[in-house]
């Protein structure tokens, strides 16, 4: 069976804020649950390898359900978030499917990284899935197909609406907004109400709203893979 692979960020600040960021653990433990549930083996990778730091906003106890809590009190998952991979020292062959995790850091360090896009690029060639949820689809937005067009061109994708991103107040501060990208990119952008779970699923390209939305992301992953 081959492995999934997970993409966290690396970056740990807002460039122009005073605040920490990194990435949103909710969106890698709900994920990573299901995966691990299947049967599947999961690699973290991250642009430059090494540590990703954790989103604080995202440990408020509001935000932790029991399962984030038995992840974030695990060791050996903490190691893997320590000592992620580096892009460049990943074989795309050995993959059945990639998972862009999100956390506002990723809107500074997904969208332009050509080696995570080629590792995508791969995977969904050799008949894979690619996938994402909240911010962590602007990894998705320069991924081409071996055409050479956008893979998410006229496919029907979701992630953090702009009406999601100004409730959480950063509307101002992203460098751009997800939603208005993924259409400029040529996308059918989907949404469903304001922080509900919702997913969609096109051209075997497999996208969720929101922080809510990573188990159920991981669920049509594997039904997905499950089809092929």
């Amino acid at each position: 069976m081959k492995k999934i692979l997970l993409v966290v960020t690396n970056t740990s600040k807002y460039p122009n804020l005073d605040r920490a960021t990194g990435l949103w653990l909710g969106e890698a433990v709900h994920f990573a649950a299901e995966i691990e549930k299947a049967g599947y083996e999961i690699d973290y990778v991250s642009p430059k390898g090494g540590y990703t730091p954790l989103d604080p906003h995202s440990l408020q106890p509001d935000q932790m359900t029991e399962l984030d809590w038995k992840y974030y009190t695990n060791t050996d998952f903490l190691n893997k978030l320590s000592t992620t991979l580096p892009a460049d020292s990943i074989n795309p062959n050995d993959y059945a499917a990639i998972y862009y995790a999100g956390g506002h850091g990723v809107m500074w360090d997904f969208a332009e990284d050509e080696k995570l896009q080629n590792i995508a690029s791969t995977i969904h060639a050799n008949g894979g899935v690619v996938s994402a949820v909240c911010h962590g689809v602007v990894g998705l937005l320069n991924i081409k197909n071996s055409d050479g067009e956008y893979l998410i061109k006229n496919t029907k994708v979701t992630g953090f609406t702009n009406t999601e991103e100004i409730a959480v107040g950063l509307d101002k501060v992203v460098p751009f907004l997800t939603e208005d990208e993924l259409v400029r990119k040529g996308a059918n952008y989907v949404k469903d109400a304001d922080w509900s779970v919702f997913t969609v699923t096109d051209n075997r390209i497999v996208t969720g709203q929101n922080p809510a939305s990573g188990g159920a992301v991981a669920k049509d992953v594997i039904k997905l893979l499950k089809s092929l």
